[in-house]
């Protein structure tokens, strides 16, 4: 399945970067760090107030400007706009960082995709991702720290697995963060939820330790 590439504004993560074959859009401000690398995304769309103009391309690429007074984030227009290509799978970098509510629109992005039969994952120091009536694996290789949280509402059938701490069949709520924290141990991993969302964030590692996205 193909994979749609999002630029953002915020921090950028140099380690996640477009891969070949990518779709890849930049989202307003985006583009300057796709542009420092010398990658050009296949469409660039925003109200360009981060980015201050609205660049020309000769190489076919697809600009679309909106106004600045909108109902969505730049970010979640190229989720949008992805989503209505048909694009189920989804890497945002540069979605976090700076304001802390786009920082926090960017991971409700990941819900919206969730909801709609899809998997984001959002780059960064740290990485997270929102599943939904589902489930993420982990490779082996993976490190470092997660932590899950219900997200949206009561999460009911979570289970840990291959992790220090591991759970099965339990229910996390908005109010209690009882899933803060756990660790990798060097095995396969899973994160499940049978009815409700979760956020998963974790550190240490990137979203190539997925292994849906390997």
């Amino acid at each position: 399945m193909r994979t749609c590439f999002i630029a953002g504004a915020g921090d950028w993560d140099s380690r996640t970067l477009p891969r070949a074959g990518d779709f890849v859009i930049a989202a307003d401000g985006g583009y300057a760090h796709l542009r420092e690398m010398g990658a050009e995304p296949d469409v660039l769309l925003g109200d360009f107030d981060s980015l201050g103009e609205v660049p020309t391309f000769e190489d076919g690429t697809r600009v679309e400007r909106f106004p600045t007074e909108k109902d969505d984030t730049d970010m979640m227009l190229a989720v949008k706009h992805a989503l209505a290509q048909g694009f189920r799978r989804f890497v945002l970098n540069g979605g976090m960082g700076g304001r802390l509510d786009h920082t926090l629109a960017n991971l409700q992005a990941l819900a919206h995709i969730a909801v709609r039969g899809g998997r984001g994952f959002l780059a960064g120091e740290q990485s997270a991702t929102v599943i939904c009536d589902g489930e993420v694996r982990f490779s082996a290789i993976a490190g470092g720290y997660v932590s899950v949280f219900a997200y949206g509402g009561e999460a009911s059938g979570v289970t840990i697995e291959g992790m220090k701490y591991c759970v099965r069949d339990v229910t996390l709520t908005t109010d209690e963060p009882r899933g803060t924290s756990n660790e990798f141990t060097g095995a396969p991993a899973r994160v499940a939820v049978r009815r409700g969302m979760l956020l998963v964030v974790w550190s240490g590692g990137i979203f190539d330790t997925v292994e849906d996205f390997l």
